[in-house]
């Protein structure tokens, strides 16, 4: 999380965007290393939505930077940037910020304006899978496929999909779902799949549709428009159809329909999720979920989804609605219709480039860099008959015998440079995985593509920091931000948390810092009935357990009694501040609308917390101590200046 956090920050260095000569002074040296007013004033407005140009703005933004151009400097003094593991990161994220460059940018748009047409519509569809071994052999592969064609066969002689689904599909969802995927739209399905569900009629079957996955025997259900997406709310009784007894889901069945009466009855929705709801991650936030629905990035369980959008106003809630996890009740927020394409376009370009349709724009791109390069191919087919002819097994392994070609004519030439025979034996020595599995009069031709592909990708990867500066800035920017993270990581963040010996000097010389609050240990009685709150009070003084008084007062209702138990901070528990409170069982009182029964067993004055109470705190407190001395050591180690008369004239 630190990393992702320190690259959104941006206080990274893009050293290398546009360079104004004489027009662009320097304004920070670091060890010689030079960073100009243009490259700084970039990664200010970066970091600033509402850039000030004041001196005040200038010396805090310019002190922060100064601090992260330390840090890295020291990384690569260090030579962090030499350790393979985060060559390799760093080679990661150079492919993933070279893909939108590597595309053929007409047929993209294609591509773009396709999914949104998708978008409008949602398929349901069913599929039977034949799986495929991750590196199938021909062999592999035709007997897959000779499986699907059989089923489909059966499939068009009248035979029962969902029959078929359950005793041959190799997708282990199948057994309960019978292959039914319910509805869905573009983008989140594999492309191949998707690109057949949308081109196939309601109750057409495929042909055997090849993904990753293996063969797919599709048959497509249902189209309808799309529902567009939904923002809702939900209050959840918690139970589990799979592990919970039938007693516990009856009973949950029964508080849910409870709160749906009180609901119905004017209660506010808001506080009955605060009050009642057993999901964490909404209760406190009035049960708001994250967005769904057609194009969102987030799908809802098919009886969740369909009840939500079957609400017709915002506002309007569900009854409790049976999941796998419990009961809900759904609450409208607001639907939003599908938004025009230029409001999506930055978001389906994106999904794009990370999709399996990639790979359709690159090898359009790479017939156009092969023009763009002046790429000359010689005879192939005559040349690679040598190949066919004496490659053997050891291709397999990567350890064909190169000295058994004893000519080295050209293959093809690319910008100027000519790739020969020996060369293409390398790259088969080099890549054995693309040659298993193949059979061995097939391996040269495609090989042959393979190399033709990655030798044209690769020299247009060399050249994109020359052709495209903001891509430099990037590769900077991630290079910059791996050193700072691990380089924090063994300095400042690691270092904190195993130095036991100078977290505990650390503590003993700050303790006053880490107090407990004045604090009640009590057994607290929360209940909306004052009637209740009496029986609870004579209940509590007969010593009759928690347990017991919640079993009796909670009968023939949920919502009647909330017990809570432990040591409360004054601050974190209101309702117990400033009320006359004595040990053992006190009498209730009204507090926030709400009534209480308090047995205190103890008041625990302040105190300051042992190290095992606040370690987190007390260790991040650390970790800021142990930055700030390093800090100190590397403005004594590396040489930094910055020339003032630069920085101010910034935004003059």
């Amino acid at each position: 999380m630190k990393k992702h956090f320190l690259i959104a920050l941006g206080l990274i260095s893009t050293m290398g965007a546009v360079s104004y000569a004489q027009q662009d002074p320097t304004l920070m040296d670091i060890d010689g290393k030079k960073i100009t007013k243009s490259e700084f004033l970039q990664i200010y407005l970066k970091n600033n939505n509402n850039p000030k140009y004041d001196k005040q703005s200038l010396d805090e933004y310019v002190e922060l930077f100064k601090k992260f151009q330390l840090k890295v400097a020291e990384a690569e003094a260090l030579g962090y940037d030499t350790i393979p593991k985060l060559k390799n990161e760093l080679a990661g994220y150079q492919k993933q910020l070279a893909q939108p460059y590597l595309t053929d940018k007409s047929m993209n748009e294609s591509l773009v304006q396709q999914a949104y047409e998708r978008m409008k519509t949602e398929v349901r569809a069913s599929h039977i899978l034949v799986k495929l071994p991750t590196n199938p052999s021909p062999e592999d592969t035709l007997a897959a496929y000779k499986k699907a064609m059989d089923i489909r066969t059966k499939l068009l002689k009248g035979g029962d999909f969902d029959k078929l689904a359950s005793e041959y599909s190799e997708d282990p969802s199948a057994k309960t779902n019978k292959g039914d995927l319910g509805f869905f739209t573009a983008f989140q399905m594999v492309y191949p799949f998707e690109e057949a569900a949308y081109n196939l009629k309601v109750g057409d079957v495929s042909m055997p549709i090849k993904t990753r996955f293996g063969y797919h025997i599709l048959k497509v259900t249902d189209k309808r428009p799309a529902r567009g997406t939904m923002k809702a709310a939900h209050l959840m009784i918690a139970a589990n159809k799979e592990t919970d007894s039938p007693e516990t889901i009856l009973k949950a069945a029964g508080k849910a329909q409870e709160i749906y009466e009180k609901l119905k009855a004017g209660e506010k929705f808001d506080d009955l999720v605060r009050a009642y709801s057993d999901d964490p991650s909404s209760a406190n936030n009035g049960g708001l979920l994250p967005v769904f629905g057609t194009g969102a990035t987030t799908r809802m369980i098919p009886e969740f989804e369909d009840a939500a959008f079957g609400l017709h106003n915002d506002g309007d809630f569900s009854e409790p609605v049976q999941s796998n996890f419990g009961f809900h009740i759904i609450r409208r927020i607001q639907l939003t219709p599908l938004k025009p394409l230029d409001e999506l376009r930055k978001e389906i370009e994106s999904r794009v480039n990370r999709d399996e349709r990639a790979n359709l724009t690159q090898n359009s791109y790479v017939d156009k860099l092969k023009k763009e390069y002046n790429y000359k191919e010689e005879n192939i087919d005559k040349l690679l008959t040598w190949y066919n002819k004496n490659l053997d097994s050891s291709i397999y392994k990567g350890e064909f015998d190169a000295t058994k070609l004893k000519t080295n004519n050209a293959l093809f030439t690319l910008a100027g440079t000519t790739y020969t025979e020996k060369d293409f034996v390398q790259y088969m020595n080099e890549n054995p995985r693309i040659s298993r599995g193949t059979p061995l009069k097939e391996v040269a031709k495609k090989q042959f593509n393979d190399w033709v592909h990655t030798t044209v990708i690769d020299y247009e990867k060399s050249r994109l920091e020359v052709k495209y500066p903001e891509y430099k800035a990037l590769m900077k920017e991630y290079h910059d931000g791996i050193l700072l993270y691990e380089i924090m990581s063994d300095e400042v963040w690691n270092k904190a948390m195993t130095d036991t010996v100078g977290l505990k000097a650390f503590y003993e010389k700050n303790k006053g810092k880490y107090m407990w609050e004045k604090r009640f240990d009590v057994t607290a009685y929360e209940l909306m009935s004052a009637d209740n709150a009496k029986k609870v009070y004579k209940l509590a003084k007969k010593k009759i357990s928690s347990d017991s008084i919640s079993h009796i007062i909670n009968n023939n209702t949920e919502l009647n009694l909330k017990v809570r138990t432990g040591k409360f901070e004054a601050s974190k528990a209101p309702y117990l501040v400033n009320q006359p409170l004595k040990k053992g069982v006190n009498k209730p009182y009204v507090y926030d609308g709400k009534n209480y029964v308090i047995q205190l067993n103890e008041v625990i004055e302040p105190r300051s917390k042992e190290i095992s109470e606040a370690k987190g705190l007390i260790t991040s407190d650390y970790q800021t101590y142990l930055e700030k001395e390093w800090l100190n050591e590397l403005e004594k180690k590396h040489k930094v200046v910055v020339y003032e008369d630069v920085l101010y004239s910034i935004g003059k």
